[in-house]
């Protein structure tokens, strides 16, 4: 791996986080965030033995002590000088559907400490590696990546927490856009409208057929796809559904 620009991801997991490290992987040395080591251990592990590299770092991405110092820890790793190629945030807040009298404080706060604060940290750490990109002049623009579902745009009965915390990033996400892509970095919001294809759904829409959900390896080819557009043509969002899906 001889790229002098690296990819973060935060939210590694079995599914979309995987999959994008994977991708992005082939071409940038790759830093993989997640508050459990478990989520990321055995990937490094992966991507290091193929010939890629990975560094793993254990992370609470709604925390600015953590997230401060993981950007230390990405530093001590390459150098003060790093520069991003990539930035991809598909940190959740966790999925809960409730009735709203009976939805907890502290589970509609994880989901905007998470997802809306968590947003706004990893932006905030991440974005100046992204203008090193830009004076770097990094092969394609530099990327800031965030993950949406359904709930960015369409708020359900019993989906007030998931919703709030998923609109939150998404204004977060159309605000930056607007600022750093005239300085070079495109900045994109992806909406996931549908169920992704991961161990934990195996179970589930299995009477529709295999392609009623998600491919978690699709979605890291769209992401690669945006990280590639040229800067005059800078997609701020994309909405990706199985075809089956009612939308």
């Amino acid at each position: 791996m001889t790229s002098k620009f690296i990819a973060i991801v935060a939210g590694v997991g079995p599914g979309t986080g995987a999959s994008v490290a994977r991708k992005f992987a082939k071409a940038y040395p790759v830093v993989l965030l997640a508050r459990n080591p478990e989520n990321f251990e055995s990937l490094a592990k992966e991507i290091n033995s193929s010939g890629g590299k990975a560094l793993g770092i254990s992370t609470d991405i709604s925390d600015s002590g953590s997230v401060k110092n993981a950007v230390e820890a990405i530093k001590k790793e390459f150098g003060s000088d790093v520069a991003a190629a990539a930035a991809i945030f598909n940190a959740s807040g966790g999925f809960l559907r409730k009735p709203f009298l009976e939805l907890p404080e502290d589970v509609f706060s994880k989901s905007l400490d998470v997802s809306a604060k968590g947003g706004f940290l990893f932006s905030q750490a991440t974005l100046p590696l992204l203008l090193k990109g830009v004076e770097q002049k990094s092969e394609h623009p530099p990327a800031l990546i965030f993950t949406g579902a359904t709930a960015s745009v369409k708020s359900n009965a019993f989906m007030a927490s998931f919703a709030t915390g998923k609109w939150a990033l998404r204004a977060l996400s159309q605000s930056l856009a607007r600022e750093y892509g005239p300085q070079g970095v495109h900045v994109s919001h992806a909406i996931i409208d549908g169920v992704i294809d991961i161990p934990r759904t195996k179970e589930w829409l299995k009477d529709l057929g295999p392609e009623a959900k998600l491919s978690a390896d699709g979605i890291a080819n769209d992401y690669w796809w945006l990280h590639t557009q040229p800067k005059t043509n800078f997609t701020w969002e994309i909405d990706l559904r199985p075809a089956v899906e009612k939308w």
